[in-house]
C-alpha cells in the first residue's frame, strides 16, 4: 500500500510570530522553515483550513482542524508519508 498523501503548509515568519504559543506544538522546523504537516487542506474560502490526524493517549483516532487567514500561508507542498522535507 502506498504512503498516504500529506501536505506541508509553510507559514510566513510574521504569521508564526502573530499566532504565538498556540501554534507552536503543531509546527515543524526542518531546514529552518516553519510548517505544519496535515492530512487535508481546504483553501477555498477566506480561511485556510488544515486537518491534522493523530492518535490520542489511548490509541483513539483524533482529528484537529486549524483555520488560518489565507494571507498567512506562504507555500503548500504535497508529500508522501510524514518524513522530513529536504534531500538526503
Amino acid at each position: 500500500m502506498a504512503d498516504a498523501i500529506n501536505y506541508a503548509v509553510f507559514l510566513f515568519p510574521q504569521a508564526v510570530e502573530a499566532l504565538g504559543a498556540p501554534i507552536k506544538p503543531y509546527l515543524r522546523d526542518e531546514a529552518g522553515s516553519p510548517h505544519i504537516v496535515c492530512s487535508e487542506i481546504d483553501a477555498s474560502g477566506a480561511l485556510f483550513e488544515l486537518t491534522l490526524s493523530g492518535n490520542g493517549p489511548k490509541g483513539e483516532d483524533l482529528r484537529l482542524e486549524i483555520m488560518l487567514p489565507v494571507s498567512m500561508v506562504k507555500l503548500v507542498m504535497s508529500m508522501r508519508g510524514e518524513h522530513e522535507i529536504g534531500f538526503v
